[in-house]
């Protein structure tokens, strides 16, 4: 807190480095928001998907962005500072190696898009959070989280969710695009080939299991999810040559949950309930399995060493505006499955622990 130590620090030899590193970490987090807004604009103005075809011109990009020439020159300027772009010679822009890796993670590009809800609600963060959970617009996009307090659809909504359009299409949509990454995490970390059959609760659109069927073509599969999402899911498991997945359209706030699987899945669900709705899916889960089966939970967590800013800072106040659930650390999560009934539960490493972390509990 004393300015003529910090200004000591930042002359002395032994102590400048450290000084510096803190300076910029802080500036970086005073400037994070403007950070985001040159990246949601690079992406917007098309600059990563048309370098992404190869080299052009800063008037190229104007073009095709319908922006000023000069505009276009302080983009590029603001996106090179944050490393998605690079000059390969002069007026040559090609794509920097954060840009790079960007243009085929289609799943980021999603968020991207999605996240402009999201700061709106941001705005204001602290009007966000005196107003209480849920009253903006990223918790009309969850339009599931408010419909029946808890999380799901009530009885009396049903024939508004039906079809696989409606409220649930945008949601399904962001989170097939989103979920490959985290499925890789998953498949890579976990021996799917151990068991006869998968269920996954809150499935989709069924991306999660496309993953998996993908290296485990030989394991039978079950998605439940709300009838209307479920609807939705039939062509598109169609499309990829997973027609023989069971369908299985109810609540898991209301409905128990279908037996025959001794593998059932819970991906980027449980954060997004409170413990209330949490507790009662285990003993749920629990009770569908056969003595021996398992469960995966996999989502970002809070606590996780390196990455607090994405399972703490992030995924506590997104899950704050969309009004349901929040970020657990994985002790959490091992106190609510020994509660449900299961024998025993680890967490099992994954490569990306900032995109998601796994735990694995035996009935």
């Amino acid at each position: 807190m004393n300015p003529k130590f910090q200004r000591f620090a930042m002359r002395n030899p032994l102590f400048r480095r450290t000084a510096r590193y803190h300076a910029n970490a802080m500036f970086a987090v005073i400037t994070g928001f403007v950070q985001t807004k040159a990246l949601t604009a690079a992406v917007d103005a098309g600059v990563i998907r048309t370098l992404a075809q190869g080299p052009a011109s800063a008037a190229d990009l104007a073009q095709v962005a319908g922006l000023p020439i000069d505009a276009m020159q302080r983009l590029l300027g603001a996106a090179r500072a944050i490393d998605l772009v690079e000059l390969a010679a002069p007026d040559l822009w090609v794509l920097g190696q954060r840009g790079a890796a960007l243009s085929s993670n289609q799943g980021a590009l999603a968020m991207i898009e999605h996240h402009k809800i999201f700061y709106d609600d941001l705005a204001d963060p602290l009007a966000m959070l005196s107003g209480g959970r849920g009253q903006g617009k990223l918790a009309a996009f969850w339009t599931y989280a408010p419909a029946a307090g808890q999380g799901l659809p009530a009885a009396a909504d049903a024939a508004s969710w039906q079809g696989g359009g409606g409220a649930v299409a945008p949601y399904s949509a962001l989170m097939a695009a989103s979920q490959p990454m985290v499925a890789e995490q998953v498949i890579d970390a976990y021996r799917f080939d151990r068991h006869q059959c998968i269920m996954d609760v809150g499935g989709g659109h069924g991306a999660f299991l496309a993953e998996v069927a993908a290296r485990h073509p030989r394991l039978a599969m079950k998605l439940f999810d709300l009838p209307a999402v479920v609807e939705g899911a039939k062509p598109k498991l169609a499309a990829r040559g997973l027609s023989h997945v069971a369908l299985h359209g109810g609540s898991f706030r209301d409905d128990p949950l279908p037996r025959g699987a001794d593998l059932i899945s819970l991906v980027r669900i449980c954060h997004d309930h409170d413990d209330r709705v949490v507790q009662a899916l285990l003993a749920k889960a629990h009770a569908a399995l056969p003595p021996g089966g398992r469960l995966i939970i996999a989502e970002p967590m809070a606590g996780t060493a390196g990455a607090e800013v994405m399972g703490d800072a992030y995924f506590g106040l997104y899950l704050w505006a969309m009004g349901s659930g929040r970020p657990r650390t994985a002790a959490d999560y091992l106190v609510l499955l020994a509660s449900a009934g299961f024998s025993t539960a680890r967490e099992v490493s994954t490569a990306l622990p900032m995109v998601t972390r796994l735990i694995v509990a035996e009935r």
